[in-house]
């Protein structure tokens, strides 16, 4: 078989250092690019059979049919996350798959850790602390046992994080679309609509996928139906939650904290060093000014174990694929699901 050529795009000094690890198991020819792919940067895919991309990278029509006629027969994203890919403009031109699994633990217990560090004030507390002030004043917290939890989203990060919470000895309230009655009677978690998740829950974390249903989820509507004073927490996509409400809710004191690892229109920031440079973005500026929020860089999949498992998985997608056509995690561009859960059927079609 001829040498698999791989353009890798957004990567990272850790992108690179796991990629490559795993790739002296395969021998694929891999040439990294800091630049993320996007219509000016889509000519550097030309002579590469592949092009490997992460969550900020642009798949819309323009690229892909920029990479198709380039050569590229196969997108790889290393990640679990395809709200990026115009799967429409993909389809029967380049096949697209993911890493539908890479590490839920690290993703929920991240949640968790911003959950203890906004209750108990950890960053307020760590800087007076080094500034020589060890005054509690201003710090005090709860008890997280005994309150109740809302997880919106109960696949594999939803059901471990509403296990971690139950070790706290919370009452977990659970949402999804297709819920899962096993999991609750096993777990002693209770699936709930979702307004009553609102109005019950002290802290709701979000775990579910960005869908045209689900853009803006959390908005000034939902909002006005939680508890007074309510943590949210996000660690999946940052358009789930509306800022603007998200931002009013804050000065008012409807929400009483919140914890993001994703935002809206992080593409132009996270991941990147702009230490030197003046934020120019007035949302991202305002959420920053807030004592009662935490906002980290979209780290929340960032564990040794993610990153083995993300380049594992991403370099076997690409092997399967080049040596017997196998697609095993392609994203079906008719119902966005991996696998598909009809192309079991007969005719092996979506629809």
């Amino acid at each position: 078989m001829a040498t698999i050529k791989l353009a890798c795009f957004d990567s990272k000094p850790y992108d690179v250092k796991f990629i490559e690890a795993e790739n002296a198991k395969r021998r694929i020819d891999i040439k990294f690019f800091a630049e993320r792919l996007g219509p000016d940067t889509a000519t550097l895919a030309a002579g590469h059979d592949v092009v490997c991309a992460f969550v900020n990278d642009q798949l819309d029509a323009t690229v892909l049919d920029a990479i198709h006629a380039a050569g590229v027969k196969l997108v790889a994203l290393r990640c679990a996350g395809y709200n990026n890919v115009d799967l429409a403009a993909a389809y029967e031109k380049i096949h697209v798959v993911r890493v539908p699994d890479y590490s839920p633990y690290a993703v929920a217990e991240h949640a968790v850790a911003l959950m203890l560090t906004l209750n108990r004030k950890i960053h307020r507390a760590f800087p007076r602390v080094r500034d020589n002030n060890y005054s509690i004043n201003g710090l005090l917290g709860f008890d997280m046992r005994g309150k109740t939890a809302g997880v919106v989203g109960t696949g594999h990060i939803g059901k471990i994080l509403s296990g971690i919470l139950r070790g706290f000895g919370m009452e977990v309230l659970v949402y999804d679309l297709y819920p899962d009655p096993a999991f609750a009677a096993a777990s002693g978690c209770v699936y709930a609509p979702l307004d009553e998740l609102y109005r019950k829950a002290d802290i709701i974390s979000l775990h579910c996928p960005l869908t045209p249903e689900t853009h803006h989820l959390i908005n000034a509507a939902a909002i006005t139906k939680m508890k007074r004073g309510v943590m949210l927490i996000n660690t999946s996509r940052g358009k789930l939650l509306d800022t603007a409400a998200l931002v009013d809710g804050l000065k008012s004191g409807a929400v009483g904290y919140a914890g993001l690892d994703v935002y809206e229109e992080e593409s132009g920031y996270f991941f990147e060093d702009k230490s030197d440079e003046v934020m120019l973005d007035d949302m991202l500026a305002r959420l920053n000014s807030f004592n009662n929020v935490i906002v980290t860089s979209h780290q929340a999949f960032f564990t040794k174990e993610a990153l083995e498992n993300i380049a594992a998985t991403t370099l076997k997608n690409i092997a399967l694929f080049f040596a017997s056509g196998e697609l095993p995690n392609e994203i079906c561009y008719h119902c966005g699901k991996v696998p598909c859960p009809k192309k079991s059927s007969p005719d092996g079609k979506c629809f």
